[in-house]
């Protein structure tokens, strides 16, 4: 006789499907919520593979449906945190990209083979990975922040980013994610395999092809110049304080430099245009004074409807050289998509009234110091543009921002992530310059060194930039 099957349990009602249902909603938002702690200004980067984890194990052996309700959870109480720097900006589009960006996992974590574990683990890495290059490419031209790639910046995981820059940084948190999932199912070949992914991967990122230095060839000596200012200064900052303060801080420069570098927009021209203007005049001037190309970060009127943002270089012998207008603009913030459409429905009230005019042109400026591949503020968080300007040549990067401009300091702290995976990326030493806060070196292996400061009085220190 065969045994009679053991009865198939009831399914939960009443009290007991409200508290089940309660337990997966604090899961999936415990799982938004350790990830979002591992990305800058926060940084603490091991969690990100323990959100991860936990994501996995919340979508294991479950429909279609509960997969994208738990991903969109887990991905709302990742990304409305860490983009809450959105909100000041663009309330709307804030909503907008939060949700947006939560329903793409969604719509990707969908087709992972949930019934199967280890095709789970191959599925879930590539819906990671895929979510997050869509990230970096669409809409409004890409919005790549708070990304996994950023958690890492601090850890030796960013090295890979040689071989596979920040989208294959990104996937590799998610292989770690996986595997810590796999060993909490004991499944411990596949959590070997992903361990045995992470180690190598980085540890290639570590001996491959970099930039090197040039035999016989002195040191640069640069000079960053912050001006300094409040934070969150968008509207209401007077230009002609911002370019004294900088002229200023420049002027106290008495050392030997080879480079300066000033950040994004500081100088808005007196006149129509830059060229003949007293602004134009005074650099010149200075650049001769120091016997150093300076590189200037400029905005200047377009037309009635648009204006342009660009970084130009004075050269020591006091003429003008190369320029470099901004590729990548701010969604909202230098550009409004679909800007007839938001107008008609709720007015201009709030909405930037002009849009910047792209560049087209190489991310690189020639230099007496050598070329320089530029990355505008925005731009340090595409991998494309560091490596355009090391593709024209770039033999020094530079990230020149005004950070200024952004409420809280999620914007700025995930740019200085950014900024070291791009100095990882290309093998380049990367200069960041801003106004207020968040000026940095950083070395070829994403390391912020120390450098020389000096205050307002005149006194120099040693310190982190």
């Amino acid at each position: 006789m065969q045994p009679a099957p053991a009865p198939t349990p009831a399914p939960p009602t009443g009290r007991g499907r409200w508290a089940g249902r309660a337990v997966v909603l604090l899961r999936c938002l415990a799982a938004g919520a350790t990830i979002a702690l591992s990305i800058p200004p926060f940084g603490w980067w091991p969690l990100a593979f323990l959100g991860v984890a936990q994501w996995d194990l919340l979508v294991a052996g479950q429909r279609p449906a509960a997969r994208a309700r738990r991903t969109f959870l887990v991905c709302c109480a990742w990304l409305f945190p860490m983009m809450l720097w959105m909100y000041d900006l663009t309330p709307p589009g804030y909503v907008i990209a939060s949700v947006g960006y939560s329903v793409f996992f969604s719509s990707l974590v969908v087709w992972v083979p949930a019934h199967r574990p280890a095709l789970r683990s191959v599925g879930m890495v590539a819906a990671i990975s895929l979510g997050e290059l869509w990230r970096w490419c669409w809409p409004f031209e890409g919005v790549p922040l708070a990304t996994l790639a950023e958690s890492q910046a601090d850890a030796p995981l960013a090295q890979a980013a040689r071989l596979l820059n920040a989208i294959g940084v990104s996937m590799l948190v998610a292989v770690g994610g996986v595997a810590v999932a796999a060993a909490v199912e004991r499944r411990w070949r596949a959590a070997g395999v992903g361990l045995a992914v992470l180690v190598t991967v980085p540890l290639l990122g570590l001996v491959a092809p970099r930039g090197t230095v040039v035999e016989g060839a002195a040191p640069v000596r640069v000079a960053i110049v912050q001006g300094g200012g409040r934070q969150r200064t968008p509207f209401e900052a007077d230009p002609v304080d911002v370019f004294r303060r900088h002229l200023q801080a420049t002027e106290r420069i008495t050392a030997p430099v080879d480079l300066v570098v000033w950040p994004e927009n500081v100088l808005e021209p007196s006149g129509p245009h830059l060229d003949g203007s007293p602004e134009d005049r005074q650099l010149r001037a200075l650049a001769q004074r120091l016997h150093a190309p300076i590189i200037v970060g400029v905005t200047e009127d377009d037309s009635p409807s648009t204006f342009v943002n660009y970084s130009i270089v004075y050269n020591p012998d006091g003429t003008v050289g190369d320029r470099y207008d901004k590729a990548r603009r701010v969604p909202f913030g230098e550009w409004v998509p679909f800007r007839s459409l938001i107008t008609a429905a709720v007015g201009s009230g709030g909405i930037p009234a002009r849009d910047a005019v792209p560049g087209t042109a190489p991310a690189v400026v020639r230099t007496t110091a050598g070329p320089v591949g530029l990355m505008i503020s925005w731009e340090v968080f595409f991998t494309d543009r560091g490596a355009d300007g090391v593709a024209h040549g770039a033999e020094i990067i530079a990230n020149p921002t005004n950070g200024s401009s952004y409420w809280l300091t999620q914007v700025q702290t995930q740019q200085i992530a950014s900024s070291r995976l791009r100095a990882i990326e290309t093998g380049r030493w990367e200069l960041q310059a801003a106004p207020t806060g968040f000026s940095t070196v950083i070395d070829p292996s994403g390391r912020m060194v120390d450098c020389d400061r000096q205050a307002a009085d005149g006194t120099v220190t040693t310190g982190r930039c």
